[in-house]
């Protein structure tokens, strides 16, 4: 018998059947607690704990970063209504132009990859870096049955957000605090894993990758969205320093305790292709015109090539 999340996050209405492995040594699991190394998943408020202590221990400083500078920045709603709105309204007025880059993408997926003569109501989709749910949310609202998953598991910019949606989504949608590199997921069980604005943090882009393509059908696919890219090392490795400055003089921290990728090349593309034995689709969702006129506007004013975002499709055979 395999533990369902009925057993462990006591979401019966969302229950997907789910099959479970250890987190730190991908033993099966029939229960919370793992047989073969005592590894313990925990359930709080609905979110279940797939994170073990010296992992937790591993992010902690990179989380306790992450929240100072997402609050400095005015990240999350005062409201449930300010979640509701998202992706297609930034009632905070902060970071307007960040969310009409994450709704034109996500309505390109759900036009051109997630079509429903592709992947009809009820598939399986993990959203890998999911934050405060947002595309959990419409996704479900879509007719899929997403499974959320981060690291973050407050109420203002992670798990604990997806209360908002619980209106909109009876019973709301399964939520784990796991890592990319040791999903707590027997392998096979998804239509689509998607990297959700999140790839760039992965700290091994190849074993992140790896754990993704496990965990799909024959036939699925991985999408990685809303990470940046740039034509070589050097400009994304400026990208990079002056982040890091900002960050240092702003928030007294550089946010780098956790090493990222941060950004993507073609040759970074190319040997993840080459390691995983995948073939990358790629796609190019249309931003707008100004979006499109920026390496030149940056061009005449001397300034570092601007990131650019698409869509990168891998699919399992």
């Amino acid at each position: 018998m395999t533990m369902t999340l009925e057993q462990t996050a006591g979401q019966s209405a969302a229950d997907q059947g789910l099959a479970l492995r250890c987190p730190r040594c991908a033993t099966a699991l029939t229960c919370n607690h793992c047989p073969s190394c005592g590894c313990s998943l925990r359930t709080s408020n609905g979110i279940v704990h797939a994170l073990p202590p010296e992992r937790v221990a591993h992010f902690a400083r990179f989380i306790e970063d992450y929240e100072c500078i997402r609050t400095a920045e005015g990240r999350g709603g005062e409201s449930a209504a300010e979640y509701l709105g998202l992706p297609y309204k930034d009632s905070s007025g902060k970071h307007a132009g960040q969310w009409k880059i994450r709704a034109r993408s996500f309505d390109y997926m759900l036009d051109h990859i997630l079509c429903p003569n592709r992947f009809p109501d009820g598939a399986a989709i993990m959203d890998l870096g999911a934050g405060n749910c947002w595309m959990s949310y419409r996704l479900a609202l879509a007719g899929f049955h997403p499974v959320a998953v981060d690291l973050l598991v407050n109420n203002r910019d992670g798990l604990g957000v997806a209360a908002c949606y619980r209106s909109s989504v009876p019973g709301l949608f399964p939520r784990f605090r796991a890592e990319f590199s040791r999903l707590p997921f027997s392998s096979g069980q998804f239509d689509a894993v998607i990297f959700n604005s999140s790839f760039h943090y992965a700290e091994d882009p190849r074993l992140a990758l790896q754990e993704a393509l496990r965990s799909l059908r024959s036939g699925g696919i991985v999408v990685v969205s809303d990470t940046p890219w740039y034509s070589s090392e050097e400009n994304g490795q400026k990208m990079v320093t002056e982040r890091r400055t900002m960050f240092l003089a702003l928030y007294g921290t550089a946010s780098n305790s956790i090493q990222g990728i941060d950004f993507l090349t073609s040759e970074r593309l190319r040997l993840l292709e080459q390691y995983c034995g995948i073939r990358w689709e790629i796609h190019a969702p249309w931003y707008g015109p100004m979006w499109a006129l920026r390496p030149l506007l940056a061009n005449l004013r001397g300034r570092r090539e601007p990131a650019v975002f698409r869509l990168y499709i891998a699919r399992k055979d």
